[in-house]
């Protein structure tokens, strides 16, 4: 931190009065506002409750105006605004703060750019399953750039919840189900998003959320409880926040979720002892919307005042839409309740990424012709593509019945094959429907020989005229994300119905799976003979699509998350303990009388159109770390990429550990008959956990290696720590 800054900080807050500190720690959006009678978020909630239909919606969406608050602005009590993403309305209200407030504070505009700006990329869940860093960090850098030419200075993303519930909607913002995977995804957005100096047109923060634990919150709920072991937090849940921390975040947003009965919005032990004093930061603390005010409906707080007050004590320093700290924290600090100091301390957060961000010597960084420069170049459509190729994860292949031929005349079954708007997943509120690419759009630019039926009318004589029929199936995207938690994870039974009604034609049929969470799907994976895991690809799915059924690419995606035979079979994850008793077909052991004991599609499954195998597996002690290293074979026709995982298992502890916990991977590409070596260092500090009394204690005694192409390898060996 530039010394520099520190002095420039403290000059501009001793001019500041008190009313404009705390303005400083408003973030607002724009209101809508027009011929209605209530909020909008309450017109939204009727129209969801039934109350009103989508028409009637419309309609008075249709009188309404946006608010920005200028008065507001001028009056300084505004610090910062989320969701304006256009450079124009972006200088207009940054001349205002510049040019007509006291001290001419600049703006922070904030945005969610969970997963690309113009150019969407695949939903992260989705993106996850490519295993490659470097990819991850290059679709964040797409996303800094568009987003930056836009006015953003901010996004809140990545998301690093560790996610082991198929039921929660928002598994599909982060990583999945493994403690390692999302704290490399997490680092490698946060360095794609920042990229090598913050000052920069187009850098953007990185905003890690939701801390902590939100992706474990009770029975798949959205911003449920969250109650657990503090030996449990740490290790499984905790990493990938540190890990963003460690890599430079610049801002972080706690959870809705409370944890062991205190909400995250007000709980010091967590923003403070741990995130400041622990882990170092020195950053900006966001609630997340409106989740200041919601302390009341937790329970911890009697009103807004008394939530605002725990809150700022706590180390939260900006309000997010709730306008809690605006309406309550003038008479705290006067009556005494809030120390000033702690108030300056958040001004002091928020001045400082602002100067880091090089507001102050430049408040207008875009304009109209960069934004317009800078959406869909040909270069991020490549990128989308790529990442949406590498993020496909070919479940079933039987009888080889992909590659496609060139040649091959298909039937093209179900509405999410045209449908370009749902191509793009949940939290992609940048994009432009008309951006996406359907696979219906990409057939007919491959000129292939195809006939299309939204709700299989004609399936008869489509099917007769065809040499293979495509079914594209799953969820919409307004079935994932935020506020989207599903008690049944199966596939809906009209998809079910078109695909039996497929399969009993005769003829060959593939089942493309559009979702944005894994999905119970036991009698496709039974009856249909190839299946392809899309996602939300993003706007380049249709092409990226066919690249893989036609073979121009091999696939090499692999799951970062489980997929259950069952919805009640949630949560289902890989790194499980065993119990006394573990799952098996003996009576007496750990499962359900009704859903196998093994998942459908385990973590890290993928297939390929070419095999592999696995041999000379060693596992040798250096002086810091475990040397693994295990030899993997092309042994089929084709040239690909494998995703080589090893795991360990700790066999007795001082206290129970995994079944499996993933600590190395590797993308080893291969030709047809190629050998290579895959080599894979740990530390001995990553196979240490936490003893009953919270104490960090080495792994001793016998350790379990395991390598291979996904968390089933049976290629083992025993080594004495």
């Amino acid at each position: 931190m530039s010394k520099d800054y520190e002095e420039r900080i403290q000059e501009l807050r001793s001019k500041m009065t008190l009313e404009e500190k705390i303005g400083q720690l408003q973030q607002c959006g724009p209101s809508l506002v027009g011929a209605f009678d209530v909020s909008f978020d309450e017109l939204l909630n009727m129209m969801f409750d039934g109350r009103i239909t989508k028409e009637e919606f419309d309609r008075l969406m249709g009188t309404a105006e946006q608010d920005y608050h200028e008065e507001d602005l001028r009056a300084g009590k505004i610090g910062s605004y989320n969701g304006i993403g256009d450079s124009a309305m972006a200088n207009r209200l940054q001349k205002i703060a510049v040019e007509e407030t006291r001290l001419g504070i600049p703006l922070l505009f904030g945005y969610d750019v969970i997963h690309g700006f113009r150019t969407v990329t695949p939903i992260p869940l989705a993106e996850s399953c490519a295993w490659e860093p470097a990819l991850w960090e290059k679709t964040g850098r797409v996303a800094a750039q568009e987003a930056t030419a836009a006015g953003v200075h901010l996004t809140f993303a990545p998301m690093v919840d560790v996610a082991k519930d198929a039921r929660w909607g928002r598994v599909s913002e982060g990583a999945g189900e493994d403690v390692l995977l999302n704290s490399d995804y997490g680092v490698a957005k946060v360095m794609g998003f920042q990229g090598d100096d913050l000052t920069k047109e187009d850098a953007m923060a990185a905003c890690l959320k939701h801390f902590a634990a939100y992706g474990a919150g009770e029975a798949g709920r959205d911003y449920n409880r969250v109650d657990m072991s503090m030996q449990r937090l740490w290790e499984e849940y905790m990493p990938p926040y540190q890990a963003c921390v460690d890599a430079g975040a610049r801002a972080v947003m706690p959870a809705f979720n409370d944890i062991n009965g205190v909400p995250c919005t007000v709980n010091s032990w967590l923003l403070r002892d741990i995130l400041r004093e622990k882990w170092g930061f020195n950053g900006l603390v966001i609630s997340d919307s409106n989740a200041i005010a919601e302390c009341v409906d937790h329970g911890i707080a009697k009103d807004k005042r008394d939530a605002s007050k725990q809150a700022i004590l706590a180390g939260m320093d900006m309000d997010m839409s709730s306008n809690s700290y605006i309406e309550c924290l003038k008479e705290l600090v006067e009556s005494g309740e809030v120390p000033e100091s702690v108030l300056d301390g958040a001004v002091d957060d928020v001045l400082r990424i602002k100067f880091e961000l090089g507001l102050f010597d430049n408040p207008y960084q875009t304009d109209g012709q960069r934004e317009s420069q800078a959406m869909l170049k040909d270069e991020y459509r490549a990128i989308a593509r790529e990442a949406a190729v590498k993020s496909m994860v070919l479940l079933k292949n039987e009888n080889q019945v992909l590659p496609l031929k060139a040649d091959a005349k298909i039937g093209l079954f179900g509405s999410l094959a045209a449908d370009k708007g749902q191509m793009t997943g949940a939290w992609a509120i940048g994009a432009n429907p008309e951006d996406c690419v359907s696979i219906v759009d990409a057939c007919e630019v491959r000129r292939i020989s195809y006939r299309y039926s939204e709700n299989g009318s004609d399936l008869l004589k489509i099917a007769v005229d065809s040499d293979v029929l495509v079914a594209a199936i799953g969820e919409k995207k307004e079935e994932s994300g935020e506020a989207a938690s599903r008690a049944d994870i199966m596939v809906r039974q009209e998809d079910l119905a078109l695909v039996r009604d497929l399969l009993a034609t005769g003829k060959p049929v593939i089942v493309v799976l559009f979702n944005g969470r894994p999905l119970a799907i036991p009698e496709l994976a039974e009856h249909v003979p190839a299946i392809l895991e899309a996602w939300h690809p993003g706007v380049e799915a249709g092409p990226a699509i066919l690249d893989v059924l036609f073979g121009d690419v091999n696939p090499s995606g692999k799951l970062t998350t489980t997929f259950p035979a069952a919805t009640g079979q949630c949560p289902m994850y890989y790194a499980h303990i065993n119990t006394g008793r573990p799952g098996g077909k003996s009576k007496f052991t750990s499962k359900y009388l009704d859903a196998p004991v093994e998942p459908l599609y385990p973590f890290g499954y993928g297939l390929s159109y070419t095999t592999y195998a696995y041999g000379d597996l060693k596992a040798e002690k250096k002086e810091d770390s475990l040397h693994v290293t295990v030899s993997v074979s092309n042994t089929g026709e084709r040239d690909g990429e494998e995703i080589v995982q090893c795991y360990v298992q700790d066999v007795a502890a001082k206290r129970v550990r995994p079944v499996r916990q993933l600590k190395g991977y590797k993308k080893v590409g291969l030709k047809a008959g190629e050998t290579k070596q895959a080599e894979f260092t740990i530390p001995y500090e990553e196979l240490s956990y936490y003893d009953w009394n919270m104490n960090k204690v080495p792994c001793e005694g016998i350790l379990r290696v395991y390598a291979g192409g996904d968390s089933r390898a049976e290629l083992m060996e025993e080594i004495i720590l």
